[in-house]
């Protein structure tokens, strides 16, 4: 596990370094500059102090054995008169000026000059001077050297400070019950850490919401399943009392209706509770058309059972991007209320237009309809429609969940449902992407 300590650690000492080295290299560079200057100037004012009289014979030779500077001087004849260390690996003629040798024992630096009626050379090795800046950066910079430890444990201390107010985030989190999901008080905190705490009380505000969401879906489904499986628990009840085979058929019957009705019911508070997130499983382009299609094929040979002509009257070519389960789920919904509503004899019309660029899909039947005061409650889950004459002729009983599901999963995919008056007298739903 990484920790935000110790890089910022580690790459704040490395930068360290790295500003030392560059500041070592500088130092050393302008070192080497005013070194080479100043002894430069120094093999000049011993070359002007030497005696300019001519040599009448070789002063004599001797090896110091030292890396200071070398002496040699020639008569205007050519002839070597005196040189301090005749083992050095110089060039046994001068030139005149300053100038660099480079020789298998080091570079020189070398000066000559023409003193009177000698011919003067003066030479000093490179490496005094190196080892001279060297030496100077390295006084400069080995105070920043030593302090590097105190360094690294001041930017320790401080940056345990400034990660302190994550830590009491952190503990006010772990400190909480799951279910308080008040949010986190974002007062006093450093600019860095308000957009996180900000962001984690978005999160809490949409996780309370979801929960309580999730707690009365649950409350409402218990209580609509206790209807259908008591209906299950009395019809099983008089198949176990029947006398005969006629009444034992007829409980059989209402037996596998409730059964039916209860499978429905699970069916739908499943698709209900998949269609909750607000984000879709998949997200494809989708030949409405076809989809309808799909699903008019598939519900009508339960429409012509029920005696109910259902058909496409109107299809253009349109496409969506979404979920093709989802949308499924949706349109079989609506045009299995609109053939269960419906009453035998009756018909529904299954329309698709592209209106200024908008699909539209809109499913028309000719049963009871429903009331303009209720159709927004309809929406609602769990809410059953008033039965009026006409919707008691159907024989229906709905669960309310049907227009709950096509609301959300139609929310899923921006469109926006619409509940009107059809041509025939009945209920108009329009789905408009």
């Amino acid at each position: 596990m990484r920790s935000i300590r110790r890089q910022l650690l580690f790459w704040l000492l490395a930068l360290v370094l790295l500003g030392v080295g560059i500041a070592g290299w500088l130092i050393y560079r302008q070192a080497l500059a005013e070194a080479n200057e100043l002894f430069d100037y120094q093999l000049e004012q011993i070359a002007a102090a030497l005696p300019s009289e001519p040599f009448s014979q070789v002063l004599g030779s001797r090896d110091t054995g030292d890396e200071g500077i070398v002496l040699q001087i020639w008569n205007r004849n050519g002839v070597l008169m005196y040189y301090s260390r005749p083992r050095a690996p110089l060039a046994p003629r001068a030139e005149l000026g300053f100038s660099t040798e480079h020789t298998d024992r080091g570079d020189w630096r070398v000066y000559g000059a023409i003193v009177g009626d000698n011919v003067v050379q003066l030479a000093q090795p490179v490496s005094v001077r190196n080892r001279l800046a060297a030496n100077v950066a390295l006084r400069t910079l080995w105070p920043l050297i030593v302090l590097l430890p105190l360094l690294g444990l001041a930017v320790w201390v401080v940056v345990g400070r400034g990660l302190r107010p994550l830590r009491r985030v952190t503990s006010a989190l772990d400190a909480r019950h799951p279910e308080a999901l008040d949010p986190l008080p974002d007062q006093r905190l450093p600019l860095e850490v308000q957009p996180l705490v900000r962001a984690l009380n978005g999160l809490l505000e949409r996780l309370a919401t979801a929960l309580d969401i999730q707690k009365a879906f649950v409350a409402d489904a218990a209580h609509e399943l206790r209807t259908p499986l008591a209906a299950v628990q009395i019809q099983s009840q008089l198949v176990a009392r029947a006398k005969d085979d006629a009444t034992r058929s007829e409980a059989l019957a209402d037996l596998q209706a409730g059964v039916t009705r209860a499978t429905r019911l699970a069916e739908q508070l499943l698709a209900l509770a998949r269609s909750e997130p607000d984000g879709l499983a998949a997200t494809n382009a989708i030949d409405l058309r076809a989809l309808l299609q799909d699903c008019v094929v598939a519900y009508a040979p339960l429409a012509q059972n029920r005696g109910v002509d259902l058909g496409i009257e109107a299809s253009e070519p349109a496409t969506v991007t979404g979920d093709a389960d989802a949308l499924r789920v949706m349109f079989n919904n609506l045009v299995d209320n609109a053939t269960k509503y419906t009453p035998r004899g009756g018909r529904v019309d299954v329309g698709l237009h592209v209106e200024e660029g908008h699909p539209v899909v809109r499913i028309a039947d000719s049963g009871p309809g429903i009331e303009p005061a209720e159709r927004d409650r309809v929406f609602d889950r769990f809410y059953r429609a008033g039965a009026g004459a006409s919707r008691a002729r159907t024989d229906v009983a709905g669960s309310g969940l049907g227009l709950a599901i096509v609301r959300r999963i139609a929310t899923q995919h921006h469109a926006a449902v619409k509940l009107d008056e059809s041509p025939a007298g009945g209920l108009q739903v329009e789905v408009r992407f």
